[in-house]
């Protein structure tokens, strides 16, 4: 497409709506790196100053993100959660008008005494089923869940097929009604080797760890979660009263 001089509409105005409708029909998508001033100067054949100023207008408004070293790309959308609700993921993701996924990575039963329960502090020498996924928004991972259930009351989840949200599951299949979670903390981590793979993030990828203990309605333990965020995917957000 070529600029219009003569209109009233800025230059860099003009530049702003153009890249912005590329992002919006596909052309530049999220995390891709857009062209270069030089690149976009010879496209449209105005100065580097006017495309310097649409840039960093765009970067502002949080469309675009700049790297250094690296160029400037379009920003990944993150994906809003209020801290003090008690959520699904998928919840999230389709408030946030977003396409909730996931797939299984790993499922298997726990001895009680071995390490993985033990460190829970809550199975009382009970088997646990241990069930990794990885959940994704617009097919971009987003965290990688490790959940823990007690293996007497949740034996079930060892042949469901777990590509939804899970607490629909149990509430709509189970009758199990989700109650409240308790001793949730958030820390920062960095992605180590195997989550780095999993999430598809660089070695050392700043992460959130979020730790919960859910429990259904009647204050029995539902499963003790660790779950691996993505940082620059993700935001937690929450109301002062």
């Amino acid at each position: 497409m070529k600029l219009n001089p003569s209109s009233t509409i800025p230059l860099f105005e003009q530049l702003k709506e153009e890249i912005k409708n590329q992002i919006r029909n596909g052309i530049y998508t999220q995390g891709q790196k857009i062209p270069t001033e030089l690149e976009l100067n010879s496209v449209y054949g105005i100065s580097r100053i006017t495309i310097r100023r649409a840039i960093e207008d765009l970067v502002k408004e949080g469309i675009l993100t700049k790297k250094q070293g690296k160029g400037t790309f379009v920003q990944e959308k993150k994906l809003l959660r209020k801290i003090e609700h008690t959520i699904s993921f998928s919840d999230a993701c389709i408030s946030n008008n977003m396409k909730p996924s996931c797939y299984v990575t790993k499922r298997e039963v726990l001895a009680a005494h071995s390490h993985e329960v033990q460190n829970t502090g809550l199975f009382n020498d009970e088997q646990a089923i241990y069930i990794q996924r990885i959940r994704l928004a617009d097919n971009i991972p987003i965290m990688c869940e490790n959940n823990y259930y007690p293996y007497d009351r949740y034996y079930f989840l060892l042949t469901e097929e777990l590509n939804g949200s899970l607490y629909n599951l149990l509430e709509n299949k189970y009758d199990i009604q989700i109650g409240t979670s308790k001793n949730s903390y958030i820390d920062v981590v960095k992605a180590d080797s195997k989550n780095s793979k999993l999430l598809n993030v660089p070695l050392g990828e700043p992460l959130f760890l979020l730790c919960t203990e859910m429990y259904d309605t009647s204050g029995k333990l539902i499963h003790v979660g660790r779950q691996f965020i993505v940082g620059s995917r993700y935001r937690f957000c929450y109301d002062i009263i």
